[in-house]
């Protein structure tokens, strides 16, 4: 099926096409990095995420840090929350969130991935089982019950993080369980990486304004978007199609219209540096 075309001639996403592709790439983090999965990016984007996010939300550290509050004790008074969406085979949740966060929702579309990300849930579960990528490394906190992650299948066009389990499809959960149910009450932080141009420009800010209604405190919790960027002409924002897993890289600008029209203030921004040459600039934002 061709893809719309939008307002500025350049093609809207194919949610189907974008999947298929997703489909047919190695359910490892070389299939989701486009073939950097085995070298210094994977490391050198969690560690720069985690050091953003504790930036942000100083009360997440668990260790003595130079950004905690004094007075700030070592553990969080009450189980924090994250949505991990476009998760992929979780890279994000283990690598980044759950060194950080106590409970984490993990959303992806594409079947073979998503139950990647599940077999390495429950592997971290038991301590052991085979997996995709030589050097994976368990989930924190998961073994023990410390800690939790909540698998669900379904496309961002579709999904509502105020109602994580409406009209989705819930493969299970590893880790802690509670007492009652804790999903659908909000999240801390949202975590956007990677994914989110799959979206028209009309989903994405549907999809901001859904995330905004689901923090938990609007004061504290936290959206973040960590995408690539496509350079401006004579300072002009600019979209690229890319035909490949039909979706668009956006500019500066396109993003920070984005927010703007979905009713998000922009907290903090910064690049991810460390990436090898010749790929997209990476941003990070932080938005409430």
């Amino acid at each position: 099926m061709a893809s719309a075309i939008n307002s500025d001639n350049v093609p809207d996403p194919d949610v189907e096409l974008g999947m298929q592709y997703w489909a047919d790439q190695p359910a490892n983090y070389d299939g989701v990095l486009g073939g950097f999965g085995s070298g210094s990016l994977p490391r050198v984007d969690a560690l720069g995420s985690r050091q953003f996010l504790q930036y942000l939300m100083p009360e997440l550290c668990t260790v003595p840090s130079a950004i905690r509050p004094l007075g700030t004790p070592a553990e969080p008074q009450r189980r924090t929350r994250a949505l991990d969406v476009g998760a992929g085979v979780g890279r994000v949740t283990g690598d980044v969130l759950l060194h950080l966060v106590s409970d984490v929702v993990l959303v992806e579309p594409v079947e073979p991935l998503v139950k990647e990300a599940l077999a390495r849930g429950t592997a971290s579960a038991s301590l052991g089982a085979t997996t995709r990528d030589r050097e994976y490394v368990l989930w924190k906190g998961i073994a023990d019950k410390t800690k939790s992650v909540t698998f669900i299948q379904d496309t961002l066009q579709g999904f509502d993080p105020c109602h994580p389990l409406a009209r989705t499809k819930r493969l299970g959960r590893v880790g802690f369980e509670p007492s009652v149910n804790d999903i659908g009450s909000g999240f801390d932080v949202i975590w956007c990486q990677w994914c989110l141009g799959c979206l028209s420009d009309p989903d994405l800010v549907t999809f901001f304004k859904r995330c905004r209604l689901a923090l938990r405190d609007p004061r504290r919790s936290v959206i973040v978007v960590k995408e690539n960027l496509c350079s401006e002409v004579d300072g002009e924002p600019r979209a690229v199609f890319d035909e490949t897993d039909s979706s668009l890289t956006r500019s500066d600008l396109v993003w920070k219209k984005a927010f703007s029209e979905a009713g998000l203030h922009l907290i903090h921004e910064q690049v991810q540096h460390g990436f090898p040459e010749g790929l997209y600039p990476v941003k990070m934002y932080a938005l409430r």
